[in-house]
């Protein structure tokens, strides 16, 4: 069993920056690919924003942040971060951290994670 616990969000103005973590506790010796995904109204399917493989040899982004966020890995592949620049208010969201399976099929796709985290909300207002 994998605890996932997010941290860093907050209010921030447009064109501002904010720092999400994601710390991964127990069954973590294996940890593979990690990411995060958001959603910004509650009911609405969750959207894929970010991820990275193990050691951060690969990184993806969704269209809509690609240029804006870096994903990032620790050394230990038990964090995870997402730097956030240049912040639209189309960024607000409850982000959470995720852990994908050790195989799948699309990095987009919200049932390919085997855990999430609690969220942390993102609001991005003047």
């Amino acid at each position: 069993q994998v605890t996932l616990v997010e941290s860093g969000g907050g209010l921030v103005q447009p064109g501002g920056s904010l720092r999400l973590s994601c710390a991964a506790s127990g069954g973590t010796s294996d940890i593979g690919t990690m990411g995060w995904f958001r959603q910004g109204e509650e009911g609405k399917q969750r959207e894929f924003v970010a991820a990275a493989t193990r050691s951060t040899v690969n990184k993806y982004y969704s269209n809509s942040v690609k240029g804006r966020f870096t994903v990032s890995r620790d050394n230990t592949n038990t964090m995870v971060y997402l730097q956030m620049n240049d912040l639209k208010p189309e960024d607000t969201a409850v982000y959470y951290c995720a852990k994908y399976r050790a195989v799948y099929t699309s990095i987009l796709a919200a049932g390919n994670v085997e855990y999430w985290g609690q969220g942390t909300q993102v609001i991005v207002s003047s």
